[in-house]
């Protein structure tokens, strides 16, 4: 060894001498390594210990679609047993959070412009609930917006992947449907050599008294929205309603419509049936007027002043409105069937009118009136025609227009239920009741789920809140979603509750689906009456307006025969048509309900789709202090919520099954009251209507011992213990050895929860499965896009709901028993398919 190295390993002493040479042995390893080594090989044989107990039991869970159960109600769905708001909690949370105070700036934000359907304006609104969504349930604004035409891979997406979100989402859907807009309008009564020798307004007066009606009488015109563009002359001839048996008594007291221009009072069918009546009798233009026989007791010849003095008619006002032929289909026009994509291939469009038409008011109506006879007898039915001819004018501009939906999604614990909540969004002019009502009441609702939503609240099915587009056209923002996604619909979707007018007067009702009615009512006594302390919102479907006076005898009998189809146990009547519920009951077979206060014969006359539908109207006479608004908003979000987070879907198919009986009740009175040679035989519908009944009951009873099984165990599922033993061990080891302990315990019960969570889905399967029971894939004879055998709008009505449909029009319209006894075997058919389906 040179000597250099060795004195590189020689230790020297303090003073500068060496010590006694001793080699220095090499450092040891430092043992906080070791102990690093040790450290990570225990955490990963821990952990994955850990993981693996774990995910045997969550697949174990998981299997059949059956995990919501432990989402839901254990710590696996991230809460702590103390932090989970019970039912209870939840419902006085949402109760709580709408207002007056914010309704009523809701409503001064929404109707004090107008927003026409495919106009800026109404762009611009849905922009704003775009926002509404996006602030209450804690969305970012994305960046661009996320707005999608139709048909596109992110529209459909948006959709499609409702099933797969983790966090809440807000889009729009824009469609393409083909729409109109006025250009000119002229009505006037000639000479014999054709020289005009009056010509009516055609305007509102826009009254400066009601700020945004003067500002904006003239923003759109008064005219017939998907009317035929074209001119007509003929004499006028008064049809009263212009009902089908109108028409009939016209023609029975000799009178004849071809070449004559039609006059009908507003009021008993929906105003496109009136045109369609006209149209198959030969006549070449009609015209519809608001009658103030129709006004009730609120009539200036009773002493009451006219708006915006006081509550009467406003002489000038105009009912605007679509007169597409709802009841042969709605939508698009030219896309029946299939969505109003930009490039969709379109059709001549078999639903609008082809022969044109105005609205007018009732100073025009009583000059033309005047024509036919000065005698009070001009508005009976004696089948005179004017001496003089009259002139219409009707051009309008048809396009392809851009309609925009609003859509907003909340994700639940079970991905395959869903239920939609919807509100359409465009008007005829401000619309403060028609529809801003609504969208104000569904405000208040998403401001009510929003509150709960920053409680940790999470629901047990998802959420959709739709603001469909261009439903006064003919309900086809909402047509167009349903054409555009049928199969996730049927698929998916638990439920559809629609309001639309929340507030046009002072008495609350609703309709629905039988299979609903006990729920609507229930919720109703739970509501608070919005102005009389200690009632509920159930009492007020008796409150009458507060004006006094006699009515007139033909429009209180249209009314009182309205007010009849509540009678039902229920208090709940059927569905027809006339708003948003339509293409998801009627062609998809969706259990659904719609719900607001109405006008009655004794409230502020209500002008509808006027520029009277003003919010200086509705806070003066339809709402003053805005509670009904709140009232509907509660009521809604109170009856989405306990479908919501229901075990057992909530639906009565019992009670469906047994109005069933009613409604074959109500065929066998119209056979009864018809001069048939033979009489129809309907046992065969009537034994399928008791074996459904039978398979109902059976199925309530099921539905109840699986509820009540489900709970039992979950009650008897082992929760963690608040202190971990084994404290021995480091405190990160403790955890985890604890939550291994915890998921192996959880292995044992697992098996039994499966079972029971199965016999749940299975239960609210079948429950689901009812209302799509009723749908016939060929639908109704001649209307084929209504598929509900068990109820339709009347194909005159339009609004009206006629119950077995098939059977009961094939006595009505067509006096056949033999078709009668044809399409009640159809029913028949469904029926004892259904029962099958539903056997538990």
């Amino acid at each position: 060894m040179k000597a250099r190295d060795i004195e590189k390993d020689v230790l020297l002493a303090d003073d500068g001498r060496p010590d006694d040479y001793l080699p220095q042995p090499q450092a040891a390893p430092r043992s906080w390594s070791r102990g690093l080594l040790k450290f990570a090989k225990w955490y990963f044989v821990v952990v994955s210990l850990y993981v693996v107990a774990k995910r045997l039991v969550s697949c174990e869970v998981d299997r059949d679609g059956v995990g919501w159960v432990f989402d839901a109600f254990t710590t696996r769905g991230g809460y702590r047993t103390e932090e989970r708001l019970t039912a209870k909690e939840i419902e006085k949370l949402y109760l709580s959070i709408p207002t007056a105070e914010s309704a009523l700036a809701a409503s001064r934000a929404y109707a004090t412009h107008p927003h026409l359907a495919g106009s800026t304006e109404d762009f611009e609104d849905a922009r704003v609930i775009l926002q509404l969504f996006q602030e209450h349930f804690g969305i970012a604004p994305p960046d661009p917006e996320p707005i999608f035409p139709a048909g596109t891979a992110a529209s459909r997406n948006a959709t499609l992947s409702i099933n797969k979100l983790q966090s809440p989402a807000a889009w729009i859907d824009v469609y393409y449907p083909v729409m109109n807009t006025p250009l000119d309008r002229s009505l006037d009564i000639l000479e014999a050599d054709g020289a005009s020798v009056w010509s009516a307004d055609l305007i509102e007066d826009g009254d400066p008294a009601d700020p945004e009606a003067g500002k904006y009488k003239d923003t759109i015109p008064t005219f017939h929205g998907l009317s035929r563009d074209g001119e007509a002359e003929g004499e006028l001839i008064y049809v009263n309603y212009g009902l089908k048996e109108d028409y009939d008594a016209v023609v029975a007291a000799g009178g004849n419509f071809t070449g004559k221009i039609v006059l009908a009072r507003y009021g008993g069918n929906f105003r496109g049936l009136k045109i369609q009546l006209a149209q198959e009798h030969g006549a070449v233009a009609a015209l519809i007027y608001s009658d103030l026989r129709d006004d009730g007791s609120v009539t200036v010849e009773n002493g009451y002043a006219a708006y915006p003095a006081g509550p009467a008619r406003n002489p000038t006002s105009v009912q605007r409105g679509s007169v597409q032929f709802i009841s042969a289909y709605p939508g698009d026009p030219t896309t029946p069937g299939y969505p109003a994509y930009e490039d969709a291939v379109r059709t001549a469009g078999e639903n609008i009118p082809k022969i044109p038409s105005l609205p007018i008011s009732w100073l025009n109506a009583e000059r033309l009136l005047a024509e036919i006879d000065s005698t009070e007898h001009a508005r009976e039915l004696t089948g005179k025609s004017s001496e003089r001819k009259i002139k219409l004018v009707n051009h309008v501009h048809n396009k392809v227009t851009p309609i925009w939906n609003t859509m907003a999604a909340i994700p639940g614990h079970i991905k395959n239920e869903t239920v939609i909540l919807g509100c359409h969004r465009d008007a005829w002019v401000m619309g403060a009741a028609d529809p801003t009502s609504g969208t104000v009441s569904l405000h208040e609702l998403v401001r009510g789920l929003g509150a709960l939503l920053k409680r940790g609240w999470k629901p047990l099915r998802n959420i959709v809140i739709a603001s469909w587009d261009a439903e006064e056209y003919g309900l086809i923002g909402s047509t167009e979603m349903a054409e555009d996604f049928p199969e996730w619909i049927t698929q998916n979707v638990v439920a559809y509750l629609n309001i639309d007018v929340s507030v046009s007067g002072s008495q609350w009702g609703a309709s629905g689906s039988p299979s609903l009615a006990h729920l609507i009512r229930q919720t109703a006594l739970d509501v608070p009456h919005p102005t009389a302390p200690g009632k509920s919102l159930w009492d007020a479907t008796k409150d009458v307006g507060p004006f006094a006076g006699p009515s007139d005898t033909d429009f209180l009998r249209t009314y009182n025969a309205e007010q009849q189809t509540r009678a039902l146990v229920t208090g709940i009547p059927p569905l027809g048509s006339g708003s948003d519920y339509t293409p998801f009951l009627q062609h998809l077979g969706i259990a659904s309900m719609d719900q607001g206060f109405g006008n009655t014969p004794s409230d502020a006359v209500y002008h509808y789709h006027s520029v009277y539908d003003s919010e200086r109207w509705q806070e003066l006479y339809g709402d003053p202090g805005f509670h009904r608004h709140v009232a509907a908003a509660r009521h809604m979000g109170l009856t989405a919520l306990r479908i919501i987070d229901a075990i057992i879907i909530p639906l009565n198919t019992t009670q469906y099954a047994l109005e069933l009986d009613t409604y074959l009740d109500e065929v066998e009175n119209v056979a009864s009251s018809l001069s048939l040679a033979v009489s129809p035989d309907f046992s065969g519908l009537r034994s399928s209507i008791t074996n459904l009944q039978a398979a109902s009951i059976a199925l309530d009873g099921e539905k109840v011992e699986a509820e009540e099984k489900l709970k039992e165990l979950l009650q008897k599922l082992p929760m963690p213990p608040k202190s971990p033993n084994h404290r021995h061990l480091p405190k990160w080891l403790r955890k985890v050895v604890h939550a291994i302990h915890h998921h192996l315990k959880l292995a044992r019960p697992i098996d039994k929860l499966h079972r029971a969570a199965v016999r749940v889905q299975t239960a609210n399967a079948k429950l689901r499965a009812f209302e799509r029971g009723f749908i016939s894939g060929k639908g109704l004879t001649e209307r084929e896009w209504y598929k509900h055998l068990g109820v339709a709008p009347g194909k005159y009505l339009g609004y009206g709901a006629t119950t077995l449909p098939s059977v009961t029009e094939a006595l009505t319209l067509e006096n056949n028993s033999t078709l009668a006894e044809i399409e009640a075997k159809r029913v028949s058919i469904l029926l004892d398919k259904l029962a099958k389906d539903i056997a538990v």
